[in-house]
């Protein structure tokens, strides 16, 4: 009876220690279900982190515990390894209000970083592309100050001339990503778009290379006033090439012209021997003027047919289009009366005016 007893009561402490386990280990566990879904004290405004290159989760989950955003720290790392999530990635992190654990370790996972953008222009120059990433404080900036040639060395592009080489378009990066790399991106962008339309040209283009089409895609960015006429102003600038015509189009001599223009032309300017003034020198200039958009690259390439060798704006945005100079200088004294007298002195039979 006694052996009895006995036994009764160890089965009775025994079971009484199992239950007191299974409900502890159960509290804890709904405890720990409940912090993982609870909010991080974080205020209305949001809460932004930089994990830099090299900092692991332990860094950020002790950082943030040391601010009292995040409680039990510790319990985020275990969840972490427990779930083979604690390989996070380095960038700037937003955290909106009602950030939880498990959603701060999801994002973290995903290297879900902030991002921004930084816009190069259809029709810029190189050196205004330049200025817009100058501008940007989360860009790590390599190139300021560097001369032409140190740019080129950096980029590492097997280019002469930065200019025409990278396409316009709004680039999204993290924070501290360099200049250089965002221009790298940029340029793969151009030259996998030239290659590509460079293969569908059409026959009897007056051009050498694809470089060469870079360059009149440029000059037909610049000159074109309605998009719309991308075409047919390929299709002039062309007919001028293969008639052994010169260009004589005004945006190629303001490049030219470079800091020292202050919006007016004038003959003396015309007249003046560049590499790039197009009244003066036969054919293409040496290098593109400004950042082609994919539509005057295909421009260039794909010109419009027809017999039309000048062209003139009317003041509205579009041109117009003449093949004749007789028929082209009545068309400037007709659009171009109206412009105030200190536009430009005019050349003797210019392309537009």
């Amino acid at each position: 009876m006694k052996k009895f007893s006995l036994s009764l009561k160890l089965l009775i402490i025994a079971t009484t220690i199992y239950l007191a386990g299974l409900i502890s280990a159960t509290a804890g566990w709904w405890y720990f279900q409940r912090w993982l879904v609870t909010p991080l004290n974080i205020d209305a405004q949001g809460y932004s982190y930089e994990l830099t290159q090299g900092q692991s989760l332990s860094h950020l989950a002790n950082d943030l515990g040391t601010k009292n955003i995040l409680d039990y720290p510790r319990l985020l790392r275990l969840y972490a390894r427990f779930t083979n999530a604690n390989k996070v990635h380095a960038g700037e992190y937003f955290f909106a209000p009602g950030t939880t654990p498990e959603s701060l370790l999801e994002k973290l996972k995903k290297g879900d970083v902030v991002l921004y953008q930084v816009t190069f222009v259809e029709g810029w120059t190189f050196k205004q592309a330049l200025a817009a990433l100058e501008k940007s404080p989360s860009i790590r900036h390599e190139l300021t100050g560097k001369t032409d040639k140190e740019q080129l060395a950096l980029l590492g592009l097997s280019i002469a001339h930065p200019e025409g080489w990278f396409f316009p378009d709004t680039y999204s990066f993290s924070r501290n990503t360099s200049d250089v790399e965002i221009l790298q991106k940029s340029f793969r962008k151009m030259e996998s778009l030239l290659n590509t339309e460079w293969e569908k040209r059409a026959a009897n283009l007056p051009y050498k290379s694809a470089y060469e089409a870079l360059i009149m895609a440029s000059i037909i960015e610049r000159e074109t006033g309605h998009h719309s006429e991308r075409d047919q102003i390929a299709g002039v600038f062309v007919r001028r090439l293969q008639r052994g015509m010169k260009l004589q189009t005004d945006p190629t001599v303001i490049y030219g012209m470079g800091d020292s223009y202050r919006g007016r032309i004038t003959r003396k300017n015309l007249e003046e021997a560049t590499p790039y003034n197009t009244y003066t020198i036969d054919g293409l200039p040496p290098t593109p003027i400004a950042l082609p958009s994919a539509a005057s690259i295909k421009a260039a390439l794909n010109p419009a047919a027809g017999d039309t060798l000048y062209f003139v704006a009317k003041g509205d945005g579009t041109s117009e289009f003449s093949a004749t100079l007789d028929a082209h200088n009545q068309a400037v004294r007709r659009y171009q009366l109206n412009r105030r007298s200190d536009y430009r002195a005019a050349p003797p039979s210019p392309v537009k005016n």
